[in-house]
């Protein structure tokens, strides 16, 4: 009977080491399968874009759309925004300058129809500075004819004009004088415009190139090869991924 409950001891004691040895190994396994999530979580996440270098040609097209936009698509819009705001400004100089100078146009011209006895029909620029100089048709044509220039004269039926006064004549020359002088500035705000674009596609360049540069030298990866140990006399193999920015 002794004999039986030693045997009985043993193969107790036997069962509970085994059921021991599978408990830790499925704790262990369980841990490790926790650490190993928690690491992932904590493993920032690069998205391809954040790696992906910008285009240049893009940077140009976007600037000369919208000055500041290549800046905006370099992630430095710090400086881009003052484009924006100037091509904001020249945009509203050019829609300002040319609605006066077409209301000038058009005081000039009824003005001209009034006082002078003008038609508008197949009359150009040059025949609206024209009367603006001299009294009526004949003056012109006289001088002209002087100059033994008369190829320049005018048809008197088809271009006859006459001042009822000087004062008037002078009053239609500053007139038309104000409008030329606001289309001339229209033509610098649409100079102004494209130039702020050229400047700003050459900054956004500029900035695209700095971003790929620094993207070049700060992006790393340092990748390790380890060997992990457990109590139950097993091992794993570990390698681990850092990037670095």
């Amino acid at each position: 009977m002794k004999n039986i409950l030693i045997l009985l001891f043993t193969f107790s004691a036997q069962i509970f080491a085994q059921s021991e040895d599978q408990s830790f190994y499925s704790f262990k396994q369980q841990a490790i399968s926790e650490i190993t999530q928690i690491k992932a979580k904590e493993q920032p996440v690069f998205t391809d874009d954040l790696r992906q270098k910008k285009s240049t040609g893009l940077a140009i097209v976007y600037s000369l759309l919208l000055p500041g936009m290549g800046e905006l698509y370099a992630d430095a819009y710090d400086s881009g925004v003052y484009f924006t705001i100037a091509d904001g400004v020249l945009w509203g100089t050019y829609i300002g300058f040319n609605a006066y100078a077409n209301w000038q146009k058009d005081r000039y011209t009824s003005f001209a129809q009034t006082n002078a006895g003008i038609t508008t029909a197949g009359k150009d620029d040059i025949y609206y500075a024209t009367i603006g100089e001299y009294i009526d048709i004949n003056q012109f044509n006289d001088e002209k004819a002087f100059e033994r220039n008369f190829s320049e004269m005018y048809n008197s039926d088809k271009f006859f004009w006459k001042w009822n006064t000087s004062a008037d004549r002078k009053s239609y020359r500053s007139m038309w004088v104000s409008s030329e002088q606001t289309f001339n500035n229209v033509r610098f705000v649409v100079g102004a415009l494209l130039l702020n674009r050229v400047v700003s596609a050459i900054n956004a360049v500029r900035l695209v190139s700095k971003y790929n540069n620094n993207l070049t030298q700060e992006v790393g990866w340092n990748v390790s090869l380890g060997v992990q140990s457990y109590p139950d006399n097993t091992s794993s193999y570990n390698i681990n991924f850092i990037t670095s920015f």
